[in-house]
């Protein structure tokens, strides 16, 4: 490991100026990311400012009947809150599905939102990767791809997020905020993470030098009864090679509302905007939810060895969609 410097934070203030005094330092939280590439070489701050002492450790109430939830909250105190598990069930279980209970006790909110991708060739040094090494190309298009991306991916990267936290906050129009020496500002999720297309490099629509603050959730009726399904391949500690958050509200047997976010096929979790439309409005049935994942997945351009994503989330939103279904009936 590279020499560093660090420094613990006591204010925001203080935070964000030592950020933009030396263009090397990158914000701490847990660094159950961050620590860990640094250990492979992959990044190499010059200083590592530890925002623990910040006072965004507490999810509050917001005016409108939402939540909002600071940057420093650990995973395991967001997975067990109880307003979380009550109104956006899919959320809690997301993060349950996520690392370790050690590392979840560790990992921060701000932290699960900008850990950077687990492919094998962005984390080995040596190895062709656009998103470390613009312009080196991308080794995982003719390599080792099978749990890369089929949505949303470009010649220069085939990379997946691996954020399950990400996916339900997607699928329920959460809000990214943050903070920078010029004042506050807001990010919806959606546009959060910027698409692929020839800048894998650039992830994020952070400005330079933000530090996020919080999390903002909208209140959302349908998020009562939601969902989140993980496809991994082991049962514990695995990054998903697949997932679903879900939520549905029924009457009548019509689907009056719902809400869908795919996770591991894309490089930011993929909200299913196309199924969503497909399905409100129609018959909360089986074959609706089927058509409605054909027609998400329809603009899928799998790599050689990765087609079988889609069939297994075309599976995967089915068997949930209808779970919620029967559950809202009974």
């Amino acid at each position: 490991m590279r020499e560093f410097r660090y420094e613990r934070a006591a204010d925001m203030a203080g935070a964000l100026t030592l950020l933009a005094a030396e263009p090397g330092a990158r914000p701490l939280g847990g660094g159950t990311n961050l620590v860990d590439l640094m250990k492979n070489g992959i990044e190499r701050p010059a200083l590592l400012v530890d925002l623990r002492d910040l006072p965004l450790g507490r999810i509050e109430p917001t005016a409108d009947g939402g939540l909002r939830i600071g940057a420093t909250v650990t995973n395991s105190d967001l997975a067990a809150h109880p307003d979380v598990r009550r109104r956006y069930p899919a959320l809690a279980q997301a993060v349950l599905a996520g690392a370790s209970g050690q590392l979840r006790n560790m990992a921060t909110v701000g932290g699960n939102l900008l850990q950077r991708t687990r492919c094998g060739y962005f984390t080995d040094a040596v190895a062709p990767c656009n998103k470390r090494s613009p312009g080196s190309g991308c080794a995982a298009l003719t390599g080792e791809h099978r749990n890369h991306a089929v949505l949303g991916a470009s010649p220069h990267c085939v990379a997946v997020h691996p954020s399950d936290m990400a996916v339900a906050l997607a699928a329920f129009d959460a809000v990214v905020a943050y903070e920078t020496l010029d004042g506050p500002g807001e990010s919806p999720l959606a546009e959060f993470y910027r698409p692929v297309e020839s800048t894998p490099q650039l992830e994020t629509a952070l400005p330079p030098g933000a530090l996020i603050t919080g999390v903002v959730l909208p209140p959302a009726p349908v998020a009562a009864a939601s969902r989140y399904r993980k496809v991994r391949e082991r049962a514990s500690y695995a990054f998903a090679i697949g997932s679903l958050a879900a939520a549905l509200d029924i009457r009548d047997g019509i689907v009056h509302d719902v809400r869908l976010a795919f996770g591991a096929v894309a490089s930011r979790p993929w909200r299913a905007r196309q199924a969503e439309c497909a399905l409100t409005g129609g018959p909360a049935e089986a074959a609706a939810f089927a058509a409605a994942a054909d027609a998400e997945l329809a603009a899928a351009r799998p790599l050689p060895h990765n087609g079988y994503k889609l069939p297994l989330m075309r599976n995967l939103a089915v068997g949930v969609l209808t779970e919620l279904a029967e559950e809202a009936v009974r």
